[in-house]
Order: structure tokens, then C-alpha cells, then sequence
């Protein structure tokens, strides 16, 4: 199973490349004004409708991947994690109730530690 896991992580970091070169290829929503000036003609190689539709798709396609391989991860990672819980590695868990008293405990330790001059008079 081991070997799966690596070949999903070094597909989800070439697919994560790939994603960031084809939106940092794609032209802006204002680039279509170059063609007015003859800028145009170098975009035939993708068709008639230029590069937009082809790299819209190739992202499209990139992304959808790149979920599914996110979500592959996470799948493995929670398949790790219960399989360290059986293998008797100690696993954190603490309730509101522990944690109200773990800080109670800790502050009137701080406050031991001092001496009586910044003790405060007690109200009666």
C-alpha cells in the first residue's frame, strides 16, 4: 500500500505544477484587446477560437484531479492515524472539563511560586 501513497503524492505535486504553469499561461480577460493591434494570428496553433477553450479544459481536467488526489491523501492519512491508535502509541485526547481543570491547576501553581508581597488581600 506503501507504493500507492507515493505514486498519489508525486502525482499531486506534478499535477500542483502543472496547475500553476496553465493559469499563469492563460491570458487576462483584458488581453484581447492586443489582438485589435495584430497580436492575434500567433494564436491559430490552438484553433480558431485560440488557446482559451484548450487551456480552460486542460485546467478543468488538472483540477479535478488534483482533488481527487487531495482527497486520496486525506483517506490515507486517516488510514494512518487509525492504525497508529491500534498500535498502542498514545493518542491526545482531552475534554473541556480536563482542560478547565489542567489551566486551574497550572495558575494556582504560578501563583505558589510567588512570594507574599504580590499576594492580593482577600474581601469578606
Amino acid at each position: 500500500m506503501d507504493w500507492v501513497e507515493t505514486l498519489v503524492v508525486v502525482l499531486h505535486v506534478v499535477i500542483a505544477v502543472a496547475l500553476v504553469g496553465l493559469v499563469l499561461i492563460q491570458h487576462g480577460k483584458g488581453a484581447n484587446a492586443g489582438a485589435a493591434f495584430g497580436g492575434g494570428a500567433s494564436q491559430t496553433v490552438f484553433g480558431s477560437e485560440g488557446s482559451s477553450s484548450f487551456l480552460t479544459r486542460a485546467t478543468t481536467l488538472l483540477a479535478i484531479v488534483f482533488f481527487v488526489t487531495s482527497f486520496s491523501l486525506a483517506v490515507f492519512a486517516k488510514q494512518r492515524a487509525e492504525v497508529a491508535g491500534e498500535a498502542g502509541i498514545p493518542v491526545v485526547e482531552e475534554s473541556r472539563s480536563d482542560a478547565g481543570q489542567a489551566e486551574s491547576e497550572a495558575a494556582t501553581e504560578g501563583e505558589t511560586g510567588r512570594g507574599d508581597e504580590n499576594e492580593l488581600p482577600e474581601l469578606e
